[in-house]
């Protein structure tokens, strides 16, 4: 079993996080950390053999983090982050994270990647010298499953138009209040926010009116 450990400043994103990797076969969740500090003691505690690192956490960088954690010994990186800059992504492989996926992502993308990286650990788990085929074979492996993958009947382009909407906001919007401001369909506004929602990206909550039946409103989640 990969030992994999989360680091995220948000307990409700961690948590929907730990849950795609329970579900990825050879991965098991050690343990979640909530700020760098935590982090620290808890790698140097739990001697995990991965670490799914947010950027943004209260009291460092998880790039700071990254750094400080180098060694023979620690474990391997992927970073998860709504960082999406071209520096930021760069700082990270510079510092050593071996995969990058920005938020918010699906159940598959994560767990495509996770598989990737299961396979290249087992080319590179061997005490013998290796080839330059074995090499390159490796980290071929290691990125063959990355690709944005929306969800079936929908684009990349809407849904990050529909995810920026929503963290603009700042406060909770239903899909027809979405579907209003960004001209399309109530039935499409939903779909995409469902799958935000399945995604931990967003929080879905009710809306009790004066008289009705209650609607679903949704809310960006900090750091999703």
């Amino acid at each position: 079993m990969i030992r994999t450990m989360i680091v995220d400043d948000d307990f409700r994103v961690a948590g929907v996080h730990a849950g795609f990797v329970s579900e990825v076969p050879g991965f098991e969740v050690v343990g979640v950390a909530r700020t760098a500090a935590e982090a620290r003691a808890r790698v140097a505690e739990l001697r995990p053999d991965l670490l799914l690192l947010d950027i943004y956490l209260p009291d460092q960088s998880g790039l700071t983090l990254l750094v400080e954690l180098a060694g023979a010994n620690s474990p391997d990186t992927v970073v998860l982050s709504a960082a999406s800059d071209a520096r930021t992504i760069r700082a990270a492989v510079r510092a050593g994270a071996l995969n990058y996926l920005v938020k918010p992502f699906t159940r598959r993308q994560l767990a495509d990647r996770l598989t990737s990286y299961a396979r290249y650990r087992a080319l590179l788990d061997t005490e013998r010298g290796l080839a330059q085929a074995d090499v390159d074979r490796a980290f071929r492996v290691l990125h063959e499953q990355d690709r944005t993958v929306a969800p079936k009947g929908q684009s990349p382009a809407t849904s990050r138009l529909v995810s920026e909407r929503l963290r603009s906001e700042g406060a909770p919007l239903s899909a027809a209040e979405l579907a209003a401001q960004l001209g399309i369909a109530r039935a499409t506004a939903q779909r995409y926010l469902t799958a935000l929602a399945d995604a931990g990206a967003v929080e879905m909550r009710l809306r009790y009116g004066v008289t009705g039946r209650p609607e679903h409103e949704y809310l960006w989640v900090p750091g999703g």
